[in-house]
């Protein structure tokens, strides 16, 4: 793996014009994140779950911090930690959903800034302010090859969960009583879901830390649906829209000497703003071409 991550690294160095290593790493980290993270930030929009996202960025922390604690800036432990304490804390909103007057929103809410809180308790105290900083902000010019290597790997998962999850994850955005109804597949899907966004959570937060993790996975989504309505477009345009604009981030912030993290995700946020504008189905649009109606 780590031969194709070199090649890979070469060939955008190449098409980029990234001559330095640290450079062409982070350029590869921000492709492989908007491979895995964008078409689920796609199903995340349509299933109108996009601030779960953000919650469950959130509730990986704790896990992350404990890992951290164990063993120090370990790859393996933290990103460990961060998967189990997503998954404990979206389980433990579903149950308290199922059982309780408590809706799963907020049941989510209350678990994930309890985590929030806790994790950063247990960086404060284990830790020192960079420490807290690196996992919040995160360290896209700093990315090692075994982070490249874990990115891959969840990008990979992804796109092969998504293929055999696709037919109930689309029943499930159209009518989720009715597949409910007629397969036994709704909760694997809705759960083999949850364990996607997790694991891309955890996977960005390596990059670009808790705090603007999620923004791989919502703001590339809700871009493109300003542009197509049909799943397959925009799921393409969410992946392409991502790599584009978090390769023009990452150079901007080198040029200029910003924050990487912050300038790609308000590029990512611009290019929002752009598309619900001047997008076929943005506002220009929808305020100024007339909308055709069916003839009887």
């Amino acid at each position: 793996m780590l031969t194709g991550i070199e090649g890979l690294m070469g060939w955008l160095g190449a098409a980029t014009g990234l001559e330095f290593g640290f450079m062409q790493r982070a350029a590869l980290g921000c492709v492989l994140l908007a491979l895995g993270a964008a078409p689920v930030g796609v199903f995340l929009m349509l299933r109108r779950m996009s601030l779960m996202g953000d919650a469950m960025s959130h509730a990986i922390l704790p896990g992350a911090a404990i890992g951290y604690w164990l063993a120090g800036l370990s790859l393996p432990a933290m990103t460990a930690g961060g998967i189990v304490g997503g998954l404990v804390v979206a389980a433990a909103a579903g149950v308290v959903a199922r059982h309780t007057v408590i809706r799963e929103d907020a049941a989510l809410a209350t678990f994930y800034l309890t985590s929030l809180a806790l994790g950063v308790l247990i960086l404060s105290v284990r830790g020192t302010q960079i420490d807290l900083l690196h996992v919040l902000f995160g360290s896209v010019l700093a990315l090692e090859a075994s982070v490249l290597g874990l990115l891959a790997a969840v990008a990979a998962l992804t796109l092969v969960g998504l293929a055999v999850l696709w037919r109930p994850l689309v029943m499930e955005c159209v009518d989720p009583a009715f597949l409910r109804g007629v397969s036994r597949w709704g909760a694997a899907a809705h759960h083999g879901f949850l364990a996607l966004v997790v694991i891309n959570l955890v996977a960005a937060f390596h990059a670009l830390g808790t705090l603007m993790a999620v923004a791989m996975m919502v703001l590339p989504a809700a871009a493109a649906r300003f542009w197509f309505r049909r799943l397959q477009p925009l799921l393409v345009a969410a992946v392409l829209m991502a790599a584009v604009l978090s390769l023009l981030g990452l150079w901007l912030s080198y040029r200029t000497d910003w924050p990487t993290s912050p300038t790609i995700v308000l590029l990512l946020g611009a290019w929002y703003g752009v598309s619900m504008l001047v997008g076929p189905y943005g506002w220009w649009r929808q305020q100024h071409v007339p909308q055709r109606h069916l003839k009887g």
